[in-house]
């Protein structure tokens, strides 16, 4: 794309969310491709500490605003003041379990959000985005692999907050001929950078796998297991599992070509589906830990399979994986006892 797309290191990148597991994924990535990120965070689920570990990793500080982006002027001044290119839009609550309990406040801080977000680009000028969707838009796959032309029936509030923001894109677009947007509908990112300085660290409880498997290993909890009796291998559920590094070169690559875009879907995955079974044992084969289990009843808004169809993603990004599960869970105990380290440092 134009100036976020060039290998300027002036090019500003605005990563709503920028201080999360993703967001500074992302910032990795993007300071390796010589553009700057401009992480903006309310710090609802993530630590300001991440920011001074970016500056590690990258051997530079990174700019960093604390705001909520429904804070519509402190976006446009942000957007304005950072002489933003492109925003990555990341900023949302995600917990599938606490949408069902709050629908409302997913709808406000998502949907809301977004909309905030969408009207301080316009004015400001910026046109380019790369918006955080999720598998979760498809709901129960019809078929798998699950292409994007899939139909799209979300389970569960968070599901429908992504499809929903979806929609505010694909009406902006088609009302204004000088935006371009890509919507990476992303599947289960797991892992961390190996430095282990940054990895999932989330402020709230998680309800996630990964950061529940290494719960268990490191011996604070028993991994709840929800479901056994899927139509599956080994009866419990089958997911995509992405490593967050290879995720995050994917939302590079979405700006990278942008400009040959107008509003488009594309999944970010490996294409291979691995069972929470398969990947617990992964897990403790790998690194030689023991993950105690307790196998629980399927649990509401769960899907028997998700796995991606990736070819979309190599055929308009040019992107395809790097990293193997072995790498996936190497790297996020790697991160799990790096915290540890720190922590016990004081």
């Amino acid at each position: 794309m134009s100036g976020a797309g060039s290998n300027s290191s002036t090019a500003s990148i605005l990563v709503t969310g920028g201080t999360g597991f993703i967001g500074s994924h992302i910032a990795v990535e993007l300071a390796h491709a010589g553009l700057r990120p401009v992480l903006y965070d309310n710090l609802c689920n993530s630590k300001a500490s991440v920011v001074d570990h970016l500056a590690t990793i990258i051997g530079k500080p990174v700019d960093f605003v604390q705001g909520d982006i429904r804070d519509g002027d402190l976006m446009r001044r942000t957007l304005r003041e950072q002489h933003v290119t492109a925003v990555i839009h990341l900023a949302a609550l995600k917990s599938v379990g606490e949408s069902i309990q709050e629908p409302e406040r997913y709808h406000e801080w998502n949907v809301g959000g977004s909309q905030s977000l969408i009207d301080a680009m316009q004015s400001t000028g910026v046109r380019h985005l790369v918006f955080s969707s999720s598998a979760a838009v498809y709901g129960v796959p019809e078929r798998v692999p699950v292409s994007e032309d899939h139909p799209c029936a979300p389970t569960h509030p968070y599901g429908h907050t992504k499809l929903a923001v979806e929609s505010l894109l694909k009406t902006r677009a088609a009302s204004d001929a000088s935006w371009h947007i890509v919507m990476l509908r992303y599947f289960n990112p797991v892992g961390a950078h190996d430095s282990g300085l940054i990895g999932e660290d989330p402020s709230n409880a998680p309800d996630n796998l990964m950061p529940l498997v290494m719960s268990a290993a490191a011996g604070m909890t028993e991994l709840q297991v929800w479901g056994t009796d899927y139509p599956t291998p080994d009866g419990s559920g089958v997911r995509d599992f992405i490593h967050v590094c290879d995720l995050a070169a994917g939302h590079v690559a979405a700006l990278r070509h942008l400009d040959g875009m107008r509003c488009e879907a594309i999944n970010l995955g490996t294409g291979r589906g691995i069972s929470v079974l398969e990947l617990v044992q992964t897990f403790e084969r790998v690194n030689g830990v023991r993950v105690p289990l307790v196998l629980r009843g399927r649990r509401d808004g769960d899907v028997a399979i998700s796995c991606a169809s990736v070819g979309r993603a190599f055929e308009r990004l040019g992107w395809r994986i790097q990293r193997t599960l072995e790498d996936m869970c190497r790297d996020a105990w790697r991160w799990q006892n790096s915290v540890a380290a720190r922590q016990a440092r004081g």
